[in-house]
């Protein structure tokens, strides 16, 4: 087969009008062209009174495809179609673990977020029969402790938005899309597994697929289901207060896991796949040896928008049109003050939610259905911090602790609980009060999503403002510099809700080639609490390559 890319057609093209161009571009006659499916589609709206579709093809036909290719041998954009089929590292043979020596004990992994459930299944498809320990419950009863959040105020700390089967990606735009280099079309294959799970067809062509809550809650089931199947075996409620570790300096091995049921699970290979947000979890790692260091990450604020005025500004005539569905953006501005100020986890048509973990903190995501077709947009705005930005010791050189992020984090969740006035309320202003320094007193056009709800007030109260101040102006200056690439941004009524602390993970376990921590063997640290993702398709990815690297040393063994 030869894939074509770059092939553009108008934004309003007729249902067969693809054919007729493949034809056209490829220079055969109707006849010559046996099949085509559509790789991928995507568009291009920067002229908003003439928006194109993009198209990826993968053609078969009827005629030499060599000779085809020869003509176009100076054509980036008509070549043979890449091998996307996933393929195995190895298989366990039957019988792998009967009878087998100490180092033939069952992998574990830790956590059931997208890393985790792509680690477990890729590690029950080779036949190693994983252990997975998720700390917190089934998603379906997940969802209605979170719910309970938002509707009663009432959190389950080891039930929300961040703990549960599904991790933190279950409550939130379910974006399918990544940035990363991905030379062994392993997106691919994470893409696939949601089809066979459940998610619409669409996602394997259009250029920004997604998934949405309502649906993820199916298909994180059916992929546990297929785990099972194949030999794994899934513990809810089981978190992981200790780790066995022999040996001293950098040549340490894990043996096993203490968990919070009492029990001592043994085990040589382990992968870590935590998410951002366990992080009484990295405080026993870090007692415990293992290396670990501070790293970037970024606090800000959730905005809202009406989408109708993102639409507008994005798609301007196009507005509404069921292909492009609703419009989504992403913003940076360079501070004077040296910050940078980005837009985070934009969801269209979707709303705010209450995303902490401890109790008397407040936290902000975002999330959005299928469907996205809630009256608002949000996204973060969000300001990058490092290190020597957190350190806790007062020194102003030397290593940073890798749990001052934390300690951070939870400064400013806690100062957002107070200004929101308890119960879970976030603390919100207007944009045009903010950008004015003055306190907000009454909502206008726009009303915010958050539940339990947004209490009005001084963001930036001199001393106890809700962030840094050179985050307060940072993200003030940027807010009108938005406007030039949003029409409407500036909105003197669209809404900030505070605080958006967890962007990323504030640590990273550095590991090797072989994914193994530095110091510890046979400990796998993994996506995005382990510092090595930053969403469901990376963090996906980066499960698989895990479960590569450990399922290699396993069967080898």
């Amino acid at each position: 087969m030869l894939r074509i890319t770059e092939l553009r057609l108008p934004l309003d093209h007729r249902e067969d009008a693809l054919r007729p161009a493949i034809v056209a571009r490829l220079g055969l006659c109707d006849a010559e062209l046996a099949s085509f499916t559509v790789f991928k589609r995507s568009y291009d709206a920067r002229k908003r009174t003439a928006i194109v579709l993009i198209y990826t093809i993968d053609c078969e036909l009827a005629v030499d495809e060599s000779a085809v290719l020869a003509r176009f041998a100076a054509d980036p954009h008509v070549r043979v179609t890449p091998d996307t089929r996933y393929k195995f590292v190895g298989h366990a043979a039957d019988g792998f673990f009967q009878g087998a020596s100490h180092a033939r004990q069952r992998p574990v992994v830790v956590g059931f977020g997208p890393c985790g459930i792509f680690a477990a299944l890729i590690l029950a498809q080779m036949g190693l029969r994983p252990i997975v320990l998720e700390r917190g419950k089934p998603v379906r009863e997940r969802t209605k402790d979170t719910w309970g959040l938002w509707r009663q105020g009432k959190l389950d700390p080891e039930s929300n938005v961040q703990f549960g089967e599904g991790g933190a990606g279950t409550f939130s735009d379910g974006k399918l899309w990544s940035q990363i280099s991905d030379p062994r079309h392993l997106t691919r294959k994470v893409l696939a597994e949601f089809v066979k799970a459940g998610a619409p067809d669409e996602i394997l062509y259009v250029a920004k697929p997604h998934i949405g809550t309502f649906r993820l809650v199916g298909m994180v089931e059916k992929m546990r289901a297929d785990i099972v199947a194949l030999g794994g075996e899934i513990r809810f409620e089981q978190r992981v207060v200790d780790v066995l570790i022999e040996g001293r300096g950098d040549q340490k091995q894990i043996r096993g896991l203490t968990l919070s049921s009492g029990e001592q699970l043994r085990t040589d290979h382990v992968v870590l796949a935590l998410g951002h947000s366990a992080r009484d979890t990295f405080a026993m790692l870090h007692e415990r040896g293992v290396r670990m260091d501070a790293k970037p990450f970024s606090i800000g604020y959730r905005i809202e928008h009406p989408q109708g005025l993102i639409d507008r500004a994005r798609f301007g005539p196009n507005a509404g049109n069921e292909i492009l569905g609703a419009a989504d953006y992403k913003l940076v501005h360079h501070a004077s003050n040296g910050r940078s100020v980005y837009s985070f986890c934009m969801c269209p048509g979707g709303t705010v939610v209450a995303a902490t973990s401890e109790e008397l903190r407040v936290v902000t995501n975002g999330m959005s259905q299928y469907s996205r077709n809630e009256r608002n947009a949000n996204a973060g705005i969000v300001v990058g911090i490092s290190p020597e930005d957190y350190r806790q010791d007062g020194r102003t050189e030397g290593v940073v602790s890798p749990l001052d992020g934390i300690a951070f984090q939870r400064f400013w969740e806690s100062r957002a609980y107070e200004l929101g006035g308890g119960g879970y309320l976030a603390p919100g202003a207007l944009v045009g009060d903010f950008v004015k320094r003055q306190r907000s007193s009454a909502f206008g056009d726009v009303q915010p999503s958050y539940k339990p709800g947004v209490h009005l007030t001084d963001l930036q109260e001199r001393g106890r403002g809700s962030l840094p101040d050179y985050a307060l102006d940072a993200i003030r200056e940027a807010l009108p510099a938005f406007e030039r690439q949003i029409k409407g941004f500036s909105l003197p009524d669209a809404v900030l809700t505070g605080v958006e602390t967890r962007t990323s993970s504030p640590l990273r376990i550095p590991r090797g080639k072989d994914y193994q921590s530095l110091n510890v063997r046979g400990l796998y640290p993994a996506g995005e609490g382990a510092g090595y993702a930053g969403g469901i398709m990376s963090a996906g990815v980066d499960g698989i390559e895990v479960a590569e690297a450990l399922g290699t040393a396993l069967l080898a063994s």
